[in-house]
């Protein structure tokens, strides 16, 4: 019983570890590949957990046992779509950022925030008119 729970703690840390490790290699490619261990690690421990309901001497804890392969799931989950937005991101980690591409990142992100504040002073006058169209309706039924 020892060494599973030992075992188990181990993947748990893994599981972090393998997080800031990764994000501390400082490329996305790297960061997706130690988020595929940590997946791995959390899968490891729902293994663990699912050998521990089978077994005779854990029968008293088969509803923490099930609340924690449900918390496992969860973070697989998690770290799941994390990686889905990373494979699908063009930023290539902050080893790969030099002068230009953070100038261009930082264009890309102020052009982000111009066409939000287009589209809301759009809504705005477009709201305006309808106000505007309503109380000349309004006048002309007098």
């Amino acid at each position: 019983m020892g060494d599973l729970a030992n075992q188990i703690q181990r993947a748990t840390l893994s599981i972090s570890n393998n997080i800031a490790e990764g994000f501390e290699r400082g490329s996305t490619a790297e960061l997706i590949q130690f988020l595929y261990f940590a997946r791995g690690s959390a899968g490891e421990v729902r293994s663990m957990l699912c050998v521990m309901a089978r077994m005779p001497a854990f029968d008293v804890f088969k509803s923490e046992i099930s609340d924690l392969k449900s918390e496992f799931e969860a973070v697989s989950r998690q770290i799941r779509a994390w990686l889905e937005h990373l494979q699908n991101s063009e930023i290539k980690g902050q080893r790969h950022l030099n002068d230009v591409s953070k100038k261009q990142y930082e264009n890309q992100q102020g052009n982000s925030e111009f066409w939000v504040k287009m589209d809301q002073f759009k809504a705005q006058q477009e709201r305006k008119l309808i106000e505007l169209a309503a109380e000349r309706s309004w006048r002309k039924s007098e």
